[in-house]
C-alpha cells in the first residue's frame, strides 16, 4: 500500500502543478485586464480538491474546497477583489510548498493563514477562530458557512454537495491508473553530462564510411584482378594448344571465382552502409535523449522564485502581483542553478526599489498592487531573462549622487544615463536610506552582475515606460542543439542561428541602388506590405577579415536583431543543420559577435555568430567596398541640381525617426549628399534639441509614428514657436492614406513623401528645393 500511495503522489505532484499553473495564469489576467474563463478555473479547484481527497491530503483538499466555492461564485457575476487575489496567491503558495515538503518529511505541517484568508473572503462577518490559524496536519478545517450551497455542474462532473460535510474518502485503489502515475528520476547533472559526451564518441566509433570504403577498394581490386586474367587468357591462346588447355580452363575457375568474390564484397558494402544507417540513427536518437536531459524548462529552478518573493511581500505587508512568461523556454540546467540566486536578487531589488505607497500608486493612475515580472526568451543567438516593475522607476540623482559619494564620479561629472545606470552594479553600491531585509547594502545587483560576467554575458538596467525599470541579463546560449545556418565568408565558415534568419535572398548586383557607400536592398516587413530599405553589411567587413571580390550576384541573409532586422552579405550559403552549441572559446573569438561553437562532422569547428552583435557593429561599421561615403568632415563630392548648390554651404538637417535603420540610411543618403546630419529618436528628442538651440538646423525630416510625440506633434509644436514657424519641414512615413497626407500638409509639412514609394534621388531633389 505505501508503494502505491507513493505512485499516487508522484502522480499528483504532476498534476496539482498544472491546476496551480492554469490558476496563477487566470490571476495574471485579470491583472492585465483580460478575462479568464473562470468555469476552466472552478473545475481546476473542483479536481485539485478530488485529487487531494484520492491520496488523502486533507489540507489541500481544505484550501481546494475554499478555492472551487470562491471560483463559483466569480464565475456567477461576482468580482475577484484584490483580497480575494492576493488570498488565492497564498493558497497556491501553500498547497506548492506543502507537496515539496511531505515528500521529505510526511508529517509535515501546512500554515493556517491561507486557510483564514480565504473564509475571510468568503465571509466577512464570520469572527475568526483562534484554532483556524493553528496549523493543519492531518484534517481540514470547518468548511465555512456558505449560503447558497455550490450548485452542481454536470461539466465539471460534480453534484450538489454540502460544504459542511466533507464526503467520505474512497479506498486507495488495488492498482494505480497507469496513465496517471508517473516515475520521476533525479539523474545527477555530471551523468548527464557524460551520458552527452559517451553519445557523442558512439557516433564518432560508429562512423561506417571508413570500412565501407574499403571494401569498395576490394571489390575494385577484383574487378582489376578479373582484367589481369582475360590477358592472361589472350596469351595463352598463342601457346601450344594441348599443354594450355589446363591453364585455360584454372583460368575460367580463377575468374568465376573473383566474379563471386566481387559480388559478395559489393553485397557487404551495400549491407554494411545500411547497417551503419541504422546504428547512426540510433545514435543520433541516444544523443538526442541524452541533450534533452540536459535542457531542462526554466520553471523548474526559476518558478518558484515568484512564490519566494510573495512571501516576502506579505511578510514587509507589501502587496504585490507577480508574473511570469517564457518559463517553458528549455535552458542548460547548469546555466539555470547559476541563474537561480542572481534572478532573486533582482526581483527583491525590484520589490524593494519599485515600491510606493498605494495612494502615491493611485494618484499616478496604477494599479493598487505593484506589478513585478519575470520573462525568459530566446531571441537570435542570446538568451535573455528581464525582471520588470511598474514601480517609480530609477532615481538618476541619488544615483549620481551615491557615485560622487564613493569616488566613482567626479564632481560637475554628467554622465549619459545609460553609464549612470552601470553603477548600480558596483559592489557596496546602494541608494537606500537605510539597511534592511531586502535592501540597504548594496551587494543584490553585484551578484548579478557577477553572475552575468560568469557566464560571458552582461547585465543593464533601464527605465521601462512609461513606469518603472527593467533589468535584462542577455547571455550566450549554452550548450544545446539549435536550428544554424551555415554560411561562409573569408573562405571560412561561420554559423547563425535560425531562430534569427528572417529570409535568404540572392539578387543581381548590379541593379541595386548605393547608400553610404553599400548597396541598399528593398526588402518586405513581416506582413508582407510595406517595404524597408536596408544597407548591406558585408560579414568579412563586420569580422575584419579580407574579402573575394563582389560576384555579380548578391548572396545575403536578413537576419532578425532584437526589434531590428540587418541585410548580411556572404560569399556562400552551405547548409541548415541542428548541431550541438557548445560555449565560447575562451580565447581567439570576439565576444561581442560570437554566441557559441558548433562542431561540424570531421571535428571542424565553427563559430555561432550573434545577430544582435553584427548588428550593433553594422551600425558603426564604415563603408563597403563597392565605394565611399562623405563623412561630415569631408568637403564631398556631390552631384548636380539644387541640392548640390545647397550642400556648398554645409545645410544641417535634422531628421527624426525611432528606427535605427531608417535614421541610418537617410543619414548615408544625406551625408553623402555633402548635408551636415544630426538625428534624433523621437519627437520630443527633436523638440528638446531645437529649443535648446545647440546648432543652426535648416530642414527637418521626420518620421509620423514615433514614441512619446509623433511627426505630427512635433509639426504642430514647431509651428506654434515663433522661432521654427517657417523652418522647413518634411514628413517621411510608412501611412501613405489620403487624409493622412492632407492632415500633414494642414499642420504645415512641405512635403509628405511616404516610404512605399521612397526614392533617393526623388528624397534629395525634394530637400533641395526646400533649400
Amino acid at each position: 500500500m505505501a508503494d502505491i500511495r507513493q505512485l499516487l503522489l508522484a502522480a499528483f505532484e504532476v498534476e496539482h502543478r498544472e491546476h496551480i499553473e492554469a490558476i496563477r495564469a487566470a490571476l495574471g489576467a485579470v491583472a492585465s485586464d483580460r478575462a479568464p474563463d473562470w468555469n476552466d478555473i472552478f473545475r481546476r479547484a473542483h479536481s485539485l480538491k478530488g485529487a487531494s481527497r484520492a491520496v488523502d491530503l486533507p489540507a489541500v483538499e481544505a484550501l481546494a474546497h475554499r478555492l472551487e466555492t470562491l471560483f463559483e461564485r466569480v464565475s456567477t457575476g461576482a468580482p475577484l477583489g484584490r483580497e480575494a487575489a492576493n488570498a488565492t496567491h497564498l493558497a497556491l503558495d501553500r498547497i506548492e510548498a506543502y507537496v515539496a515538503a511531505i515528500k521529505e518529511a510526511p508529517d509535515a505541517a501546512m500554515p493556517g493563514d491561507a486557510l483564514v484568508a480565504l473564509d475571510r473572503c468568503l465571509d466577512p462577518t464570520r469572527p475568526e477562530a483562534p484554532a483556524a490559524a493553528a496549523e493543519t496536519r492531518a484534517a481540514p478545517a470547518a468548511a465555512p458557512t456558505e449560503t447558497p450551497a455550490p450548485v452542481s455542474r454536470s461539466s465539471a462532473g460534480s453534484s450538489a454537495e454540502s460544504p459542511a460535510e466533507p464526503a467520505p474518502k474512497p479506498a486507495a485503489p488495488a492498482e494505480p491508473a497507469p496513465e496517471t502515475a508517473q516515475t520521476i528520476l533525479r539523474v545527477p547533472a555530471e551523468t548527464v553530462a557524460a551520458l552527452s559526451r559517451a553519445s557523442h564518441d558512439l557516433t564518432g566509433a560508429l562512423g561506417g564510411a571508413p570500412v565501407a570504403e574499403g571494401l569498395a577498394r576490394i571489390a575494385r581490386a577484383c574487378t582489376d584482378l578479373r582484367r589481369r586474367v582475360g590477358g592472361l587468357a589472350g596469351v595463352a591462346q598463342a601457346a601450344d594448344e594441348a599443354s594450355v588447355e589446363t591453364a585455360r580452363a584454372e583460368l575460367r575457375g580463377l575468374d568465376t571465382a573473383l566474379a563471386a568474390l566481387a559480388r559478395e564484397a559489393g553485397d557487404l558494402a551495400r549491407r554494411h552502409a545500411a547497417a551503419a544507417a541504422t546504428l547512426d540513427g540510433a545514435a543520433a536518437r541516444v544523443r538526442a535523449e541524452a541533450e534533452r536531459l540536459a535542457l531542462v524548462p526554466a520553471e523548474t529552478v526559476l518558478g518558484l522564485l515568484a512564490r519566494t518573493l510573495r512571501e516576502t511581500a506579505r511578510e514587509q505587508g507589501r502587496d504585490v502581483a507577480v508574473t511570469s512568461r517564457g518559463l517553458d523556454v528549455p535552458v542548460d540546467r547548469a546555466v539555470l542553478q547559476s541563474l537561480k540566486d542572481p534572478v532573486l536578487h533582482a526581483l527583491r531589488n525590484a520589490l524593494s526599489h519599485g515600491w510606493e505607497p498605494p495612494e502615491v500608486r493611485a494618484a499616478a493612475g496604477k494599479p493598487e498592487a505593484l506589478q513585478i515580472g519575470l520573462e525568459v526568451a530566446l531571441r537570435g543567438g542570446r538568451l535573455l531573462v528581464t525582471v520588470w516593475d511598474d514601480g517609480r522607476g530609477p532615481d538618476l540623482a541619488a544615483i549620481a549622487a551615491q557615485g560622487r559619494r564613493r569616488g566613482l564620479l567626479a564632481d560637475g561629472e554628467a554622465p549619459e544615463p545609460d553609464a549612470l545606470l552601470a553603477l548600480v552594479f558596483e559592489p557596496g553600491f546602494s541608494t537606500a536610506a537605510s539597511v534592511d531585509t531586502l535592501a540597504g547594502r548594496g551587494f543584490g545587483l553585484s551578484v548579478v552582475a557577477d553572475a552575468a560576467r560568469a557566464l560571458q554575458g552582461g547585465v543593464r538596467l533601464a527605465p521601462r515606460a512609461p513606469h518603472g525599470s527593467q533589468l535584462v541579463l542577455s547571455l550566450p546560449l549554452a550548450a544545446s542543439r539549435r536550428s544554424l545556418l551555415l554560411v561562409e565568408a573569408a573562405g571560412a565558415t561561420y554559423a547563425l542561428p535560425g531562430a534569427g534568419v528572417a529570409r535568404l535572398l540572392r539578387v543581381e548586383r548590379a541593379g541595386l541602388p548605393h547608400a553610404m557607400g553599400r548597396p541598399v536592398l528593398r526588402v518586405a516587413d513581416a506582413e508582407g506590405e510595406a517595404e524597408a530599405s536596408l544597407p548591406v553589411a558585408v560579414l568579412s567587413d563586420l569580422l575584419g577579415l579580407p574579402a573575394a571580390a563582389p560576384a555579380q550576384t548578391l548572396t545575403a541573409v536578413l537576419l532578425r536583431a532584437g526589434g531590428a532586422r540587418l541585410a548580411l552579405a556572404v560569399e556562400r550559403l552551405h547548409d541548415v543543420r541542428t548541431l550541438l552549441v557548445l560555449p565560447v572559446p575562451p580565447v581567439g573569438a570576439d565576444p561581442d559577435l560570437v554566441a557559441g561553437t558548433a562542431i561540424l562532422p570531421g571535428d571542424v569547428p565553427v563559430l555561432v555568430l550573434d545577430p544582435e552583435g553584427l548588428a550593433a557593429r553594422a551600425d558603426g561599421a564604415p563603408a563597403g567596398r563597392d565605394g565611399g561615403s562623405a563623412t561630415e568632415g569631408d568637403s564631398a563630392a556631390v552631384g548636380t541640381g539644387p541640392e548640390s548648390r545647397r550642400s556648398m554651404v554645409r545645410a544641417t538637417i535634422l531628421v527624426v525617426d525611432d528606427s535605427i535603420t531608417t535614421r541610418t540610411l537617410e543619414k548615408g543618403i544625406l551625408e553623402a549628399a555633402g548635408y551636415r546630419v544630426v538625428v534624433c529618436v523621437d519627437g520630443q528628442d527633436a523638440l528638446d534639441r531645437l529649443r535648446a538651440e545647440i546648432e543652426p538646423v535648416d530642414l527637418v525630416l521626420a518620421d509620423v509614428e514615433m514614441p512619446r510625440l509623433d511627426g505630427f506633434g512635433l509639426l504642430r509644436a514647431l509651428r506654434a514657436d515663433e522661432r521654427f514657424r517657417r523652418l522647413p519641414a518634411v514628413l517621411m512615413t510608412s501611412r501613405g492614406d489620403p487624409e493622412d497626407v492632407a492632415r500633414g500638409l494642414e499642420l504645415g509639412a512641405d512635403a509628405y513623401l511616404t516610404k512605399q514609394a521612397f526614392d533617393q534621388r526623388g528624397l534629395l531633389d525634394t530637400i533641395g528645393r526646400l533649400l
